[in-house]
């Protein structure tokens, strides 16, 4: 498994080098188209002066007509630039409020050489992730973000935790450290910028995108690749058999919770106005009484979750990573307490009231409309 590791890190890392030299060479296209115009327009200041002063009337009102159009097409251009870098989006926890989640972040980040985290975040989503950005947002030194969804910490032991943190651990010493931090910064810039440009430019836009338009595939293929190589780092520090545990447990839940939990929620708006029941304080019941674990050999995990990911997909299928793990695809065993009553326990009551406002806010609209129809029904 090493070999064919080392492997899969040579390919990531050239590939993940060509894509930043080519979102580079963009962002300094779209720099040099801003700075075009800009020149424009401060050539054009000389000559509206001139023409005034010799009462050509009508050369200098065209000369300042253009010297504007000039000033506005490099703003815009100089606005496709600074197309600002994402940040966080959740409940920044704070050491004293967390101290058992934070200690064992540290343990986790000591097991790969002392790799830290500047700031833990508690999202609304299934999920947990690394985000890296500038300090000051285009330029500074290089933060790092963890990110825990509440509903995972809903969903998952302590113990599977574990590898789920030390899969990403593994993106931020393998794919975010160093000048490989600042290849993914690059990239996600220029897709911001190029994104912002379609929107602006039609013309100009379609030329960038077909330009760029193999760069996208190959993100997506990068994305894949750097999903392999996480799990296999992660398998190395706490285990395969856990890791694919945790992969397992994760899809489970979030079938569950997708397909199960909030469709209920959302029931409730054919005969209530407002929500009776709110999701994230309701959450860990939830989980605990509305899961139905699969019994063992009961699910064909490899039918229920795909065989193969396609070449728009940013993360390779359930199937895809245990294989590549070399672990049987089976469901596991109850487990203990979950991670958020372990380490977030005196913390719910709070967060949850945060993501339930939060939802409120978002899905107010559309529950009215649900609520009318079925009462007009």
């Amino acid at each position: 498994m090493a070999t064919q590791s080392n492997h899969l890190s040579r390919i990531r890392s050239r590939l993940a080098r060509r894509l930043g030299l080519r979102a580079a060479a963009g962002l300094f296209l779209l720099t040099s188209i801003a700075l075009g115009f800009f020149g424009i327009a401060a050539s054009l200041v000389a000559g509206t002066w001139e023409a005034l002063v010799a009462g050509h009337v009508v050369d200098a009102l065209l000369a300042a007509a253009t010297f504007m159009v000039a000033v506005a097409m490099g703003a815009v251009a100089a606005g496709w630039l600074f197309a600002p870098a994402a940040r966080p989006d959740g409940v920044r926890l704070p050491r004293e409020a967390a101290e058992p989640l934070y200690r064992l972040i540290e343990r986790m980040g000591r097991r790969f050489g002392g790799a830290r985290i500047d700031a833990v975040w508690i999202v609304d989503d299934m999920n947990a992730a690394i985000l890296q950005r500038p300090r000051w947002g285009w330029g500074g030194p290089m933060e790092t973000h963890l990110l825990i969804g509440l509903s995972l910490a809903h969903s998952v032991s302590r113990r599977q935790f574990s590898a789920i943190l030390a899969h990403e651990f593994a993106h931020l010493v393998l794919q975010r450290h160093g000048l490989q931090a600042w290849w993914g910064h690059l990239r996600a810039w220029w897709f911001r910028a190029l994104d912002r440009c379609v929107e602006d430019a039609t013309w100009l836009g379609g030329v960038l995108e077909r330009w760029s338009s193999t760069d996208l595939r190959d993100a997506m293929r990068l994305s894949r690749l750097e999903e392999f190589e996480a799990d296999a780092l992660a398998a190395q520090v706490v285990g395969a058999p856990l890791v694919g545990e945790a992969l397992v447990e994760v899809a489970l839940k979030e079938r569950f919770l997708s397909e199960d939990y909030w469709r209920k929620i959302m029931e409730q708006s054919s005969f209530e106005p407002r929500p009776v029941i709110r999701p994230f304080r309701e959450m860990g019941l939830g989980v605990m009484a509305g899961f139905r674990r699969p019994m063992p050999g009961s699910v064909d995990i490899r039918h229920v979750y795909g065989q193969q990911a396609s070449a728009s997909d940013f993360h390779p299928t359930l199937n895809e990573r245990l294989r590549a793990l070399r672990v049987a695809p089976v469901v596991p065993r109850a487990g203990a307490n979950t991670l958020a009553n372990v380490c977030l326990g005196p913390l719910l009551p709070t967060l949850s009231w945060v993501f339930d406002r939060a939802w409120w806010e978002d899905s107010r609209r559309d529950w009215r409309q649900r609520y009318r129809r079925a009462r007009c029904a």
